[in-house]
């Protein structure tokens, strides 16, 4: 029995449609990661990018359990000394781009690589209701219906 090792003629990428208005983020983030690697196909590949592109819509409905909204703090560094600032989980789903903690999220569940940074270009997220790819027909993923637990009534 020899081990199956997939080749680009062997990728298969599907278009994936995540509505995540009311989902728990750190949850939708698992899911996520673990479609952009393509760990959910038999033909897993570690080295290869077999993941589906994903589209996530509503980014900035997405909900937080306990007290994170107001407690976890985003950290940054400007690069010039003393430069570092902080901002909480609810001051950046209020700003001008709520869709970044979704987006942080998934990008720490992936390895630190180049394969998962190519990777993450594989995932679009928006804020609102409203995506440019409906030519691409992307297939609906309910999240929702998979777990009682990954939705939460804020």
């Amino acid at each position: 029995m020899k081990t199956f090792t997939a080749t680009p003629a062997d990728i298969d990428k599907k278009w994936i449609l995540i509505d995540a208005e009311g989902v728990v983020l750190g949850r939708l983030a698992s899911i996520i990661a673990m479609r952009l690697r393509g760990k959910h196909k038999p033909s897993f590949t570690p080295h290869m990018d077999m993941g589906d592109n994903v589209i996530v819509i509503n980014a900035d409905k997405v909900q937080m359990t306990g007290k994170k909204k107001s407690d976890k703090i985003y950290w940054r560094h400007t690069g010039y000394p003393g430069g570092i600032k902080s901002r909480t989980a609810e001051q950046i789903l209020e700003g001008q781009f709520p869709e970044r903690v979704l987006t942080l999220a998934v990008k720490r569940m992936l390895p630190g690589n180049k394969l998962s940074r190519q990777q993450m270009t594989n995932l679009r997220v928006y804020a609102g209701a409203e995506h440019p790819h409906e030519a691409q027909s992307p297939e609906v993923l309910d999240v929702k219906a998979m777990n009682t637990k990954n939705t939460r009534t804020a």
